[in-house]
């Protein structure tokens, strides 16, 4: 059985799309507001180009959003769940993925007065 490898959008690109989308823009709309050609936008998202820093914050302002950022300590608990995941086994995961499958379509049982 092959597996998809499906890419990541760049930060970048996923934040501006989440913002347009968000504002309930189309790529145009984001476009004309920013007063770029909507080929940029698309690019963007794609992650065919990247934006600057100042560009980013320009769009996202378009589409009526800013950008907070601060710095926090780094938190490696992402790095320690990829790699403890890339540890198991195939059979492992299977079984997980259908416990997990089973809480899911789990249903109350009506409880007997």
């Amino acid at each position: 059985m092959t597996e998809l490898c499906l890419e990541r959008p760049s930060p970048d690109a996923a934040l501006l799309q989440l913002a347009r989308i968000k504002a309930g823009l189309s790529q145009r709309e984001l476009a004309e507001r920013a007063s770029v050609p909507t080929t940029m936008i698309s690019a963007y998202e794609r992650g065919k180009r990247r934006p600057s820093l100042l560009t980013l914050l320009r769009l996202l302002h378009a589409a009526g959003f800013e950008l907070r950022m601060t710095l926090e300590p780094c938190d490696p608990h992402d790095e320690v769940l990829a790699s403890l995941e890339a540890a198991r086994q195939p059979r492992d995961r299977r079984s997980r993925d259908d416990q997990i499958a089973a809480w899911r379509n789990a249903r109350p049982v009506d409880s007997v007065s």
